[in-house]
């Protein structure tokens, strides 16, 4: 069977937001920028911060210096997908942000992840990934926030560089989620309110990897 391809997201906090809102996240969360990591501009981002989601490159330099192990035992209270199609890494990386704080953000019902966390819950990663794969409304969604993009959608066919993860806080650790990994990667312990500070600090770790490289871009799920 040929190989499934979604168009890539742009990682803009409007596009973000009309993607969860869309799916059924209160209008009071949103995405937003983190500027940088310094003191300063880590201190501009509203709190509480629930989740975090880096848009990367994945370089030689980058694959070839991972960071962090895979921790599986934490796969009993974190939701987890891996990703099997094509470009949908935008896709997962929100998913992880949502699912995973399904406790804090009060979905509607009447939208449909609400439908989507019941009917994957008791699913291993890998048939999560399956469920996506079948998921027209998913699908759909993911499709037209792809196409809310300040820069014209690069084509479904395209080989896109930039890689999506998320970062979330569970069981006093900070965890990162990668659907092309095997499981959620274990960085440090960390705590809600620390949240954005203990990211940060992973995240310079990921830039230093390839320090010549900008094409890193942060956003923060918050609670405005």
């Amino acid at each position: 069977m040929a190989e499934q391809r979604w168009v890539p997201l742009e990682s803009n906090p409007d596009v973000l937001n009309k993607y969860i809102h869309d799916l059924g996240a209160p209008s009071k969360w949103q995405f937003v920028d983190v500027f940088g990591l310094d003191d300063d501009l880590l201190a501009m981002v509203p709190q509480p911060v629930v989740a975090i989601m880096l848009l990367y490159p994945l370089t030689e330099k980058v694959e070839g210096s991972p960071i962090g192990d895979v921790d599986t035992g934490v796969l009993e209270k974190a939701y987890f997908i891996r990703q099997t199609i094509r470009n949908a890494c935008g896709t997962i990386a929100l998913v992880h942000a949502l699912a995973n704080n399904k406790d804090k953000i009060e979905f509607d019902d009447s939208k449909y992840f609400t439908k989507f966390l019941e009917s994957t819950k008791t699913m291993s990663p890998e048939d999560r990934a399956g469920f996506l794969e079948k998921d027209s409304n998913m699908g759909n969604i993911h499709e037209e926030s792809a196409q809310e993009g300040q820069t014209q959608a690069p084509s479904r066919e395209d080989e896109v560089n930039p890689h999506f993860v998320a970062f979330i806080h569970q069981d006093g650790g900070l965890y990162e989620l990668d659907g092309r990994k095997d499981g959620p990667i274990r960085h440090s312990d960390s705590t809600p309110e620390t949240l954005l500070q203990d990211t940060a600090k992973v995240l310079r770790k990921f830039m230093d990897r390839d320090p010549e490289n900008i094409n890193f871009a942060i956003t923060a799920l918050v609670q405005n």
